[in-house]
């Protein structure tokens, strides 16, 4: 059966397209969903036979997204101009990366579209497994220490009150745990709006110190250089690295300019110098491995099969291989520290809970005892 092509009753002029498309209200309701569900649709129809351009006229009236719509209408705009597919997804650069971009345009060239978009989508949707499986890992542990904090404000706010008067009588006699909690107590109540605005005073100094270039730099290197935390955020950054890296050289795609592109992926200042360096020693002429074996961050295993790669000319192959490995060992060192913090939650809950109950439980004991 036919595809039915539906057009827009109205017509509109290229400005006014464009015009929507840079409301910043727009960009900022596109998500990498809407991005997968483009992929996944033109793929689909690349597939059946369909041409680009009639394909994204008829995407366009998929799309429930107004802002995404418009996106589609622009390319399709462009290409009825003259324009590549991929110089038209340039111009949207909040949905379409460097290295998106880079892959279409090596697809274009080799006549290979539709298996780069296929590629594409499964390499958004081990992005999107990967964030869950990071957030669900997490979700539990920061539950935990939600419920503490509010459990410790509740009996700081409701229940200490109620023996403050009765503790008064042995002010002299109270344990330091008791005193210091009355202490907060009264705080929380006579003066909750200095202790809020202080707290959200640092918040948003602190919000905006880590939008400084400092801020960023120290984040960054947080990452890299902190026992315990780091082997996660090198093994995250690699492994996004070699999934771009594989999927660009294995469709064309020089090695510079995947090396650039995958400074898009990486959200760090740190492991993108490193890039650039790896980058200069390419155009240097001595290889990527040499670059990696230079790097103190890099895991040795990385750059042993990196170099196999490298020597043997399977350079795509073995970075799939890579991005494989360490998103398995990822997912598993994450799962292992969020079993291990929730025993520590609760022991750390349990030990709070001990302290405010020895805290009102000590001075009632001293009150009966004085009253015998």
């Amino acid at each position: 059966m036919p595809l039915e092509l539906k057009t827009p009753s109205t017509q509109t002029t290229p400005a006014k397209r464009l015009q929507g498309i840079s409301l910043g209200k727009k960009r900022s309701s596109l998500s990498s969903k809407d991005r997968m569900f483009f992929t996944e649709q033109l793929a689909l129809l690349l597939e059946t036979g369909t041409a680009l351009h009639a394909a994204l006229k008829l995407m366009k009236t998929q799309m429930e997204n107004p802002a995404m719509r418009d996106i589609v209408d622009a390319i399709a705009l462009d290409i009825s101009e003259g324009m590549t597919f991929s110089h038209a997804l340039s111009k949207h650069s909040q949905l379409f990366s460097t290295t998106y971009v880079s892959l279409i345009a090596a697809s274009e060239n080799g006549g290979f579209m539709h298996e780069v978009l296929v590629q594409l989508l499964e390499m958004e949707e081990k992005r999107e497994q990967l964030k869950s499986t990071l957030s669900s890992a997490l979700s539990y542990p920061g539950f935990l220490v939600f419920f503490s904090i509010a459990v410790v404000i509740f009996v700081l706010v409701v229940v200490f009150p109620k023996f403050t008067e009765m503790f008064t009588k042995i002010q002299d006699r109270l344990p330091v745990s008791t005193k210091f909690l009355m202490a907060a107590s009264d705080v929380l109540i006579h003066q909750w709006y200095w202790v809020c605005g202080i707290l959200v005073g640092l918040f948003m100094a602190g919000m905006y110190w880590l939008r400084t270039d400092a801020g960023r730099t120290w984040v960054d290197q947080f990452k890299l250089k902190t026992p315990g935390i780091k082997s996660i955020f090198i093994q995250l950054y690699l492994l996004q690295v070699m999934r771009v890296m594989s999927l660009s050289l294995g469709n064309g795609v020089n090695i510079v300019d995947a090396l650039k592109a995958c400074s898009d992926v990486v959200d760090n200042k740190i492991f993108q110098q490193f890039l650039v360096q790896v980058e200069e020693t390419v155009q240097e002429g001595n290889g990527i491995a040499h670059g990696f074996r230079q790097s103190e961050i890099m895991p040795e295993l990385a750059k042993q099969m990196i170099t196999t790669g490298e020597e043997t000319g399977n350079l795509p192959k073995v970075m799939a291989r890579i991005a494989d490995f360490y998103e398995r060992e990822l997912g598993k060192k994450v799962n292992k520290i969020s079993k291990m913090a929730e025993p520590v939650m609760l022991i750390v809950m349990g030990l709070v809970v001990g302290l405010i109950v020895s805290s009102l439980i000590l001075p009632i004991f001293q009150l009966s005892s004085a009253a015998m």
